[in-house]
């Protein structure tokens, strides 16, 4: 006769909603008790945008009820009820039931597992491996071994393998090829409606939420008055159908462009409920796959959409425990000017910066291009500090967790992994961002100039970014033409555009004594 599982104490964290993965997997209603906690240090350790904490907090006592339904005790601590520190719940947990393990899943970021490997515990800690993912960190560091480039693309044709997603019946990709990128880069001409985004349903959890966030965070970035998300499961399956019905088909072309119009254009805007638990990733991967294969939407949208998730989600986690902790410490470019204040505010002039810093700071949001080519370009080329930069890309997103963040800014945004992750820096003048959309005719800058009052900071920005890091990019293919068409240009030439970019960085982001600056 098998031995009964010693009861346990199941400690559920505030990005593991999820029932059938992780240390609920196995947990048994009436036996086992639930832990949850919404402690002091994991909702001030950077000042998180108040979306996010309204956010995680509600989603939290969503699934409290959730898991009382089906039959479990839950001890639940809220805010701010003197539990300043998971270990500090954990113990009062313990002390409250007859538990006589602390089951938990593995955490999603590096601090977060450092602290509970020196946790003391009157009991032992049980880790249930994180199944949340479609890799594991195992695999990922299986394909890694021996390459000397890590790109992307050739992890997800692994999974893509693995999972057999947008495959023909001989396990070749769909439609001949495996990325369809260059058909989903289309710029914004307010020539498309855009949809009525649904609107989101404030029940008494979220409201009594929202009224303790402003009260308790009233410094921290975020516009409550404008909360529009979802923090149930079923509330995200609801959000994902409608992008697959109303948007989908017009994702792929439109996912690099940036408008006037609106901040959510045709995204899904899922990743904050994928990255706690209230989506599970493959079956999202499945639902767009039954999209284009039911004729809803091209197989370039289709592809656009799964890359992201299948390919690139799965990517960067791998990347980040791979490299955990060292990464962080990561500098190649040796960047230190100081982020400048208005990052908090959004008072610039350039217009593709300050729509896209006030849609981040008011609402926790910004797609991947805003994020990359014009927020994390700015900081590219102004050389900004790269833990300041990744402190504030993890605090401002609603979907930001140090796994997915880190790698994004500051291997993808900042390049200061020296090319771990990406081929070349992501760095681009203004006439990339007037390509990919309209803020630049609502701007006083213009793209065309590179010198003088009305020029576009972006391109001497970035010439004077070319000139003195050339020395990293010499034996860089990539770049050979920027370097070359640098070269080109006559003494007198590049003199003029390094001094007025110098003048123009000193204005936007004013420095002090900074060494190698």
């Amino acid at each position: 006769m098998t031995a009964m599982a010693p009861r346990a104490l199941v400690l559920v964290l505030g990005d593991q909603l999820d029932p059938h993965h992780g240390a609920l997997k196995e947990a048994r209603p009436g036996v086992d008790t639930i832990l949850m906690a919404e402690v002091v240090e994991e909702a001030t350790y950077v000042r998180h945008n108040r979306h996010k904490i309204a956010f995680l907090f509600s989603a939290m006592r969503h699934f409290r009820n959730s898991l009382i339904e089906r039959g479990f005790s839950v001890l639940y601590y809220s805010y701010p009820d003197g539990m300043k520190s998971l270990q500090q719940a954990v113990l009062a947990g313990l002390s409250q039931c007859d538990a006589t393990v602390l089951r938990c899943c593995e955490p999603g970021e590096y601090r977060v597992l450092q602290d509970m490997r020196d946790w003391q515990l009157p009991v032992p800690l049980e880790w249930v491996s994180d199944d949340r993912f479609l890799a594991s960190g195992e695999e990922f560091r299986a394909w890694a071994q021996g390459r000397k480039q890590l790109r992307m693309e050739y992890f997800y044709r692994l999974m893509r393998r693995k999972y057999r997603v947008l495959l023909d019946e001989g396990g070749n990709p769909a439609g001949g090829k495996w990325n369809y990128d260059s058909d989903n880069r289309q710029g914004w001409r307010n020539k498309e409606e855009l949809p009525d985004r649904p609107h989101t349903t404030i029940d008494d959890i979220t409201a009594e939420v929202i009224e303790l966030v402003a009260r308790e965070f009233p410094d921290n970035p975020g516009d409550l008055d404008r909360f529009y998300l979802g923090v149930t499961a079923e509330q995200a399956e609801d959000y994902l159908q409608w992008f697959i019905g109303h948007c989908l088909t017009r994702f792929g072309r439109y996912q690099d462009a940036l408008a006037e119009e609106s901040p959510w254009l045709f995204h899904a805007l899922i990743s904050m409920y994928l990255n706690v638990g209230l989506l599970d990733p493959l079956r999202v991967c499945r639902e767009v796959e039954r999209a284009w294969q039911e004729g809803c939407c091209d197989l370039s949208a289709a592809e656009g959409f799964i890359r992201q998730v299948l390919g690139w989600r799965e990517y960067v986690r791998g990347i980040y425990w791979m490299t955990a902790p060292e990464y962080a410490a990561r500098n190649a470019l040796d960047a230190h000017r100081p982020l400048p204040p208005w990052f908090w505010s959004g008072d610039t002039e350039l217009r593709c910066l300050e729509a896209a810093l006030r849609q981040t700071l008011d609402l926790g949001y910004a797609h991947h291009i805003q994020r990359l080519m014009v927020i994390g370009n700015f900081a590219l080329l102004a050389g900004l500090n790269v833990r300041e930069v990744c402190d504030w890309y993890l605090a401002v997103y609603v979907d930001a967790f140090e796994w997915v963040e880190l790698p994004n800014t500051l291997g993808m945004a900042l390049y200061a992994d020296g090319g771990l992750m990406a081929s070349k820096p992501y760095a681009a003048s203004g006439k990339y961002i007037q390509r990919q959309g309209n803020h630049c005719a609502a701007c006083r800058y213009t793209p065309a100039r590179v010198t003088g009052p009305d020029a576009c900071p972006y391109n001497s920005l970035y010439w004077r970014f070319i000139h003195r890091n050339n020395k990293h990019f010499n034996n860089n293919s990539r770049m050979a033409l920027p370097l070359k068409n640098w070269q080109r240009k006559s003494n007198e030439e590049q003199a003029a555009i390094l001094q007025w970019a110098d003048s123009q960085l000193e204005h936007l982001a004013p420095s002090k004594c900074l060494g190698s600056e």
